[in-house]
């Protein structure tokens, strides 16, 4: 009885061995799967990316084609005499953008930040732009100021900057519109 006893021991050892091995193939083999699987998302990932990246180039050049687009940008020098609440942007009567600022973005555009607040198209021809500033003047008052700029737009893109400087000589903020070449 204890030869027999050891063989079934036996059998039972080496089936335990050979399905213990064939298991390992098989983790192996998923642990592959799963590798290829994943290298293949990742591809895919990078690809769907690349794809956004581009479908939003096209659709920049389809709103805003070269030779009727506008842009208008906010920038600061100093603000020791006007802390920026907001910036309301008129072209020709039409208001048409809106923007209100956050402590951390006005604080970015004191240390030479520039924000492009808006961005349009326009025919070719006279336009008037009114910019209207928001926000707390010298000795910490409600502050609201504009600037005006009649300018001719023609072929080709426009940029338009809204500057805030102060004017240390009269201790009061300053808004001055330019045009870039």
């Amino acid at each position: 009885m204890t030869k027999t006893f050891i063989r079934v021991v036996a059998m039972v050892t080496l089936a335990i061995g050979v399905a213990a091995v064939a298991q390992d193939a098989d983790e192996a083999e998923s642990r592959q799967e799963f590798r290829n699987l994943d290298r293949a998302v990742q591809t895919l990932k990078k690809d769907v990316l690349d794809l956004n990246r581009d479908l939003f180039m096209l659709e920049e050049e389809l709103l805003f084609p070269a030779n009727s687009q506008v842009a208008f940008f906010i920038s600061m020098d100093v603000g020791a005499y006007f802390e920026l609440d907001s910036v309301n942007i008129k072209i020709d009567g039409k208001e048409v953008a809106n923007y209100l600022y956050t402590v951390r973005e006005a604080d970015a555009l004191i240390r030479g930040g520039v924000h492009r607040v808006h961005m349009a198209n326009l025919k070719t021809g006279e336009h008037e732009l009114i910019a209207i500033f928001t926000g707390k003047g010298p000795h910490v008052r409600d502050y609201r100021r504009g600037a005006t700029l009649s300018f001719t737009k023609g072929i080709g893109a426009k940029y338009v900057e809204l500057e805030i400087t102060d004017r240390v000589k009269k201790q009061q903020p300053e808004f001055v519109i330019k045009e870039w070449e």
